[in-house]
């Protein structure tokens, strides 16, 4: 287990965050843990390239197929790319007994082969539970 600051939560230990998900020890219960699992892998999946399959295996399996050319395209975005901030702007459901739920967020980040500019991804995602 990891001592550093978890990416999605900097006052975090990533040992007490996010690892547990990406090891397969713990399950997220929330639309929004699940969702900064996924923003932490992405920004740690260039440096630690298993991360890759916890995303896929998190991602909605009706809209992503998970092939070895999705896997490699994904390691490839993230193998350039550098997140620099999370942050959450609103939830709707997602709670432990909610079948689905929303998270509306910003995700910071420059990629490393182009200009270096900041550039944000603001995206509200829709998370289905399948447990």
């Amino acid at each position: 287990m990891s001592e550093a600051a978890c990416p999605c939560s900097p006052e975090r230990a990533y040992a007490t965050c996010c690892e547990p998900y990406h090891a397969g020890l713990a399950f997220p219960d929330t639309a929004e843990v699940l969702m900064r699992s996924r923003y932490s892998a992405y920004a740690l999946a260039g440096k630690t390239p298993q991360l890759i399959h916890y995303l896929a295996n998190t991602h909605d399996p009706k809209t992503f197929r998970q092939g070895d050319d999705e896997l490699r395209a994904m390691q490839a975005w993230a193998e350039v790319v550098h997140f620099t901030a999370l942050e959450v702007l609103s939830t709707f459901a997602g709670q432990p007994d909610d079948k689905v739920g929303k998270v509306t967020f910003r995700a910071h980040y420059y990629e490393y082969d182009r200009s270096q500019q900041p550039l944000v991804l603001e995206e509200t995602s829709r998370f289905r539970r399948y447990r």
